[in-house]
């Protein structure tokens, strides 16, 4: 392990080894999954030491907007290693599913296969920031159902 990241090799296999045929019947069956404990507590704790850093583009005070109490802020790039891999990883695994839910759906079009060619698609389409975020929340704080949405290109 790296101060403030994870190997990748260490955080692809924990993702690979995840059950994910349930993760998968789960997100068909409620529209959403949990997967347990993916990143170790100082992997966490790596994390969140850097959230008074200047990793950050830009902080969101949830009151403000209505969506809860609480602020979150977006991750400049580059990203932590940490945060790259899980989205890396994870995006290779969820794009199928996605695909599979927009043709049920009725919907054109298809993510493509690799988080590289969405974020060249991405990058194309005008849409360069970092969308990946951290959370911070204090006693009684909370998050509504809300969707942070910067153009068209969306997963």
């Amino acid at each position: 392990m790296t101060r403030h990241g994870v190997e990748t090799a260490s955080l692809a296999g924990r993702l690979d080894d995840l059950p994910w045929p349930e993760i998968e019947t789960a997100l068909d069956a409620e529209g959403w999954a949990t997967l347990g404990a993916v990143l170790t507590p100082g992997e966490c704790g790596d994390l969140a030491e850097l959230y008074d850093s200047d990793r950050f583009r830009s902080r969101i005070v949830m009151a403000r907007h209505g969506f809860g109490q609480g602020e979150y802020q977006y991750f400049a790039y580059p990203l932590p290693e940490t945060v790259q891999g899980l989205r890396q990883n994870l995006y290779d695994r969820l794009a199928p599913v996605a695909n599979r839910w927009r043709s049920l759906l009725g919907e054109s079009g298809t993510f493509p296969p690799t988080l590289a060619d969405f974020s060249a698609e991405c990058r194309a389409a005008g849409q360069a920031r970092p969308t990946p975020l951290l959370l911070k929340y204090g006693p009684g704080d909370y998050n509504r159902l809300h969707q942070d949405v910067y153009g068209e290109r969306l997963f």
